[in-house]
Parts: C-alpha cells; structure tokens; sequence
C-alpha cells in the first residue's frame, strides 16, 4: 500500500507541474513550431516538459530519502545523478529557447556524466553469461579528497559508465519524435525495474522506490503528452528520460542487460541511424531525417498513438522477460531482438530501393 501512496502521489504532482511548466512554457514563448517534415503537429506546442518530470522525480525522492540513504548507496550517489539531471535541465532549457549548435548541445551531457562519476557511481562487475563476473574496478587512481569524501577515477568502470549513458541518453534523444513515445517507454522500464528489484533474488527496495517515482513521474506527464501532445520534453527532458534510466541500470547493480531489452529496439535503431548515415557521407549526429523507425512506422500507416503503443508492448515484453531470465537467457532474448531489428531494417532498405528506381 505503501508503494501505491507513493505512485499516486508523484503521479498528481507531476500532472500539476506538467501544467504549470505549460503554462510557462507559453507566457516565455518557448514552443515547438511546426515546420519541416520531422515536425507532424499542427499548432506550436510547449516545450521544457522534461522539467516537470525532473521536479516531481527529485521531489518526491527528497521526502522518502531516509528510505533511499538506508540501502548501500550514498548520500554522494543520489547527489551526482540530482547534478548531473540538474545540468540537462539547464542545457535544455538553452536549446529550447536559443536552438544551440551540436556541439555546445553536447557540453550538457558530458557535465551529466561527469557529475555521477565524481558522485562515486560505478560499475563494480559485470555478470559472466558462461560463469563468473567480469571485474570493472581493479585499476583506480585517487584524485583528491574533499570534505571528506574521496573523489576516485576508475579507470574501465567510468569508461564504461560514459559510454553506457551518453548512449542511453542520444537513444532517447532520437527517439524523442512522436508524442508520448519517451515517456512511455521510459515509464514502462522504469516500472519493469522496479519489478525487478522487489524480486526476492535481487531485492533492492530503495533502487526499486527511485524506479517506482520515475515511471509515475513519466506516466504523469504522460497525461498530456499523449497524442495530440498539449506539451513536448524538450531537449533536456528527451535526455533526462535516458540519463535516468541508464543510472537506475548502474546503482541497481549493474543490471545493464535488463535495461538493454527494454530499450533494445531503440538502442538498435541509433546504431542503424548511426551507420547509416556515415554510409552516407553524412555527419551522424548532425544530420536529422525520417529514417528513424518511429517515423517509417508512421509512413506505413500506424497513427502516432500506435507507433508509442508498438514500442511500449516490445518494452512490456522483452522487459518482463529479463525479469524471470537467467544472463543466458538475456543473451538469447537481446539476439532475437536484433533479428528482429535486422529484418525490419531489410524490409525497410529494400523499399528504399524501389522507391530509388521508380
């Protein structure tokens, strides 16, 4: 029950802060318009959506924080991932209102990194499928100490922490291009965490109190992002929702390969749209198009609640089976949705190619 006091009331602030950044979001002019073919609403619409989620997520965090410190994290754990979501926020808000270039888009992100490296979330080790664990922390360097905290560089852990989020991040930045689809998909993951983590065998109350938040913060601001969205998450909210969702992954452990299934088909689709577009001479993270899969989905017929739809049941399904799988099973599952992937990705360039030669 007590669980469901808190899902509810995350869910209504996060419906209230919803409203109010909308409100805000209008009074300073900071909207969506409708221009060019990526765009597929018919009037200006809200951005800074994401700044609701982040309000209600830290919030309520805040007022159950004795039951968060009582697990093995730090206050130091919880701090870096407030910082590092604080500086999407910022970065965000500049991209909405000043449309900044890629590169100085990019500064945000890598300050999010930055600030959960330095919080002291690492990855300890990484489940052998085939037996044993690989070890991520052997080679450390300790960089100084600050009132009282030691601040430690680990080496393979915070390469491996980078490179996990920055893509976790850009995944649901591209992904962010039909309305309710991040925030569904992400409320939908941060639930199955939190499944996950009141199992008896992973038992983690406070990782799975912090995924059981941000899937009602998610679903509440899902209430009026659903199509036709009345607000957008905006450039910090569209990086927020992966950021989140990758640290969840880490604190909780290191549960990657859940996280990867029910991200898999958007994961994937980055990899395409990235070796596509360097196929293609192009600059891949310049570039923008309707080559995403969400937008070929919508090309085909499916209307934009259909398209979020079909990606919340892949979350639903691969997600829900990571729960009850064993790291064997996990590969087995992430190799049926690469097949699956694949083949979507020839039936769409073989169609390619006879538009080409029509």
């Amino acid at each position: 029950m007590f669980y469901l006091y808190i899902f509810t009331a995350t869910f209504a602030l996060s419906i209230l802060c919803t409203l109010v950044i909308k409100k805000l979001a209008w009074r300073l002019r900071i909207l969506d318009e409708p221009k060019g073919d990526r765009k597929l609403h018919a009037k200006p619409t809200p951005l800074l959506g994401g700044v609701a989620i982040f309000f209600a997520f830290f919030v309520c965090l805040f007022f159950v924080r004795d039951l968060l410190l009582a697990g093995d994290l730090e206050a130091m754990h919880w701090i870096g991932f407030f910082a590092g979501g604080l500086f999407l926020m910022i970065g965000g808000y500049l991209d909405d209102r000043h449309n900044l270039s890629p590169g100085r888009q990019l500064i945000f992100p890598v300050l999010a990194v930055l600030s959960v490296v330095i919080g002291g979330v690492e990855i300890e080790k990484i489940t052998n499928p085939f037996g044993g664990f690989f070890y991520l922390d052997k080679y450390q360097i300790q960089l100084f100490t600050l009132f009282g905290f030691k601040f430690t560089f680990i080496i393979i852990s915070d390469i491996v922490v980078s490179v996990w989020l920055l893509g976790m991040m850009y995944t649901t930045k591209l992904l962010d291009g039909v309305d309710g689809l991040v925030s569904g998909v992400t409320g939908v993951g941060a639930l199955i965490t939190f499944l996950f983590t009141m199992t008896t065998k992973y038992f983690q109350p406070d990782i799975g109190l912090a995924a059981l938040i941000l899937s009602a913060a998610c679903f509440g601001f899902l209430v009026l992002n659903w199509h036709p969205a009345k607000i957008f998450l905006g450039e910090g909210g569209s990086l927020f929702l992966g950021f989140a969702l990758g640290v969840l992954a880490i604190i909780s452990g290191g549960k990657i390969a859940i996280t990867l299934l029910i991200m898999g088909i958007p994961i994937l689709d980055l990899f395409w749209t990235i070796f596509r577009r360097l196929a293609e001479g192009k600059n891949p993270f310049k570039i923008s198009d309707r080559k995403h899969l969400h937008f070929r989905l919508q090309d085909i017929g499916l209307s934009p609640r259909q398209t979020s739809a079909t990606y919340y049941l892949f979350a639903l399904i691969f997600g829900l089976s990571a729960v009850f799988m064993q790291s064997k099973g996990k590969i087995f599952a992430l190799g049926i949705l690469v097949i699956i992937m694949l083949g979507i990705i020839a039936v769409f360039s073989r169609a390619d190619r006879k538009n080409k030669t029509l």
